[in-house]
């Protein structure tokens, strides 16, 4: 039996505390050794095991979160996954988080309904399963096979035959995971400001993703915000999927539109690429140009092989640039993958298969 991931909770809340060892003690893949209620309790406990994974709260007394992770980083790096309250300080103090070097952001949970815990726990877990497969910026990929894991189907059924498209203009669809908030900045600050419109699933907590593309919108040369239901594509923006809800490409007559649906997870995610994907093969075709970055799983994989299929132009991460090399990796496994490229080299190729 494989060794499990061991798991250090630091969280001034007994209840959040007590809530995570229960979500981690029923996955035979994770261990609680310990739990903490400020960064002072965690170090006497990292004293005894060093743990694989922290999870990490970003607002405690006597030390805040982020200057225990900067400690850490310095001293002894050890991948961290910030837990943090939906709160606007929350989402900033978790991207600055990122910043200095945790792996991904999850929400806290919340007692509120079975399926919101059940569907917590899934995201939860699997974020901490990515954390421990990075190594901090390289990754030996190991994918976890977990059920239920359902495929675009549950969503949006699968083209009979192959889309005819009648438009020349491109657009771009954009999907990411753990590792991809700094990979997006690397790809979204390099666009001109007359790149072609983009739409990026990023897997993020709800509440999140507007702060994050905020952040980005600040940083870009290109409009980059939280997509809406029925915004329309447009040249020098870049749409990202709201945390917790799906994103479709659709298109009426002339112009592209997105749409953001509530539904089922899919491949474990909502927003899922593999969704994202799907509709764009079906909306877009060959006039669609795909990028598959940095992270845990297969989701999007799929997808990227149907828009291949219809001719689109698929672009893939490579491992050596990626915090994980599991979704691109499954991407290239399924041979949907045109090119596989290095990240600072992806913005260049996107506008150059655009304007081919």
């Amino acid at each position: 039996m494989a060794r499990r991931i061991k798991v250090l909770i630091v969280d001034d809340s007994a209840l959040v505390r007590q809530t995570l060892t229960d979500i981690f003690s029923a996955d035979p893949e994770l261990e609680v050794v310990g739990t903490a209620s400020d960064p002072f309790v965690a170090v006497k406990r990292m004293e005894t095991v060093v743990p694989d994974v922290i999870l990490l709260d970003v607002a405690m007394p006597r030390m805040d979160g982020l200057t225990f992770l900067r400690k850490i980083m310095s001293q002894h790096p050890i991948p961290v996954v910030i837990c943090s309250a939906v709160t606007e300080q929350g989402a900033e103090a978790s991207f600055k988080a990122m910043e200095y070097g945790a792996v991904e952001i999850i929400q806290k949970p919340k007692v509120s309904t079975k399926q919101f815990l059940e569907e917590s726990s899934i995201r939860i877990c699997d974020a901490v399963k990515a954390a421990a497969r990075a190594q901090l910026r390289k990754l030996a990929a190991k994918r976890f096979e977990v059920t239920p894991k359902l495929s675009a189907d549950a969503m949006l059924p699968a083209n009979a035959g192959r889309s005819v498209v009648q438009r020349t203009e491109k657009v771009v669809v954009v999907g990411a995971s753990t590792g991809g908030t700094e990979a997006l900045r690397v790809l979204l600050e390099a666009m001109p400001t007359d790149c072609p419109p983009i739409a990026i699933v990023q897997h993020m907590p709800e509440h999140f993703t507007a702060a994050f593309a905020g952040r980005l919108n600040s940083t870009c040369r290109i409009q980059v915000k939280e997509a809406s239901d029925g915004d329309v594509m447009q040249r020098g923006q870049a749409l990202i999927a709201p945390g917790n809800l799906h994103l479709l490409l659709k298109r009426s007559g002339s112009r592209y539109y997105v749409e953001t649906k509530e539904g089922p997870l899919v491949r474990r995610h909502r927003p899922s690429v593999d969704v994202l994907f799907r509709s764009a093969a079906r909306y877009a075709g060959n006039n669609a140009v795909a990028a598959i970055m940095t992270g845990m799983g297969d989701d999007g994989a799929a997808g990227m092989k149907e828009l291949h299929e219809t001719g689109a132009y698929t672009i893939a991460q490579d491992e050596a640039t990626c915090v994980v090399y599991g979704m691109p990796h499954e991407a290239v496994k399924l041979g949907g993958v045109d090119a596989v490229l290095p990240l600072g080299a992806l913005a260049a190729a996107i506008v150059k298969a655009c304007n081919s």
